[in-house]
């Protein structure tokens, strides 16, 4: 595992991509008015992709975490690009980050992160039938992959490394997915 980079100074961000604030009138129903402010999304969506090595195993990737300044253990993910679809961003992605292709992809639905303030949506697809691909991604270093059994999912929210919640409802979706207790809509 890599040692976590240092830290060589912070600072306010005066224009990001990740700072767009917009103020929102509303009328609820009751007659009662509001503004709220939320953050617009910078992007095209983002994609989190649960790719399967066998019908037993999926591969998680050990990635480092500035939020949390550490490294933390997920499902493979990232932003689309324009102009590409969901599929399309999950098998580069998965290709970037993995090593491998998908010659199946399945979108199981979108989640967000926090609906009461951001409008950034993240689509959960699952990657089967996988094959040895690999494209030069945009990460700093390489990244660990790991391959984890979905039948120990509690074991791997027990663990301090993995709290990225949309990578925890991730698996869960594929899991019952798979399990035939849960269809896309």
């Amino acid at each position: 595992m890599n040692k976590s980079p240092t830290i060589l100074a912070t600072r306010d961000a005066t224009d990001s991509h990740l700072r767009r604030v917009e103020e929102v009138d509303l009328e609820f129903s009751n007659g009662e008015r509001r503004t709220y402010q939320r953050l617009k999304s910078g992007g095209h969506g983002a994609v989190f992709i649960v790719a399967l090595r066998d019908e037993h195993t999926v591969l998680l990737v050990r990635e480092y975490g500035v939020g949390l300044e550490r490294y933390e253990l997920g499902v493979p993910k990232g932003r689309l690009d324009r102009d590409e679809t969901v599929e399309q961003g999950a098998d580069r992605e998965l290709k970037e980050e993995v090593g491998f292709g998908a010659r199946k992809l399945t979108v199981l639905g979108a989640l967000s992160l926090s609906p009461s303030y951001m409008t950034h949506m993240a689509h959960v697809v699952l990657a089967e039938d996988l094959y040895p691909e690999r494209l030069q991604g945009d990460e700093p270093e390489e990244l660990d992959v790991v391959p984890w059994r979905l039948d120990d999912l509690h074991g791997l929210i027990a663990r301090d490394d993995v709290t990225e919640g949309r990578s925890i409802a991730a698996l869960f979706m594929a899991r019952e997915y798979l399990a035939g207790r849960y269809r896309p809509a």
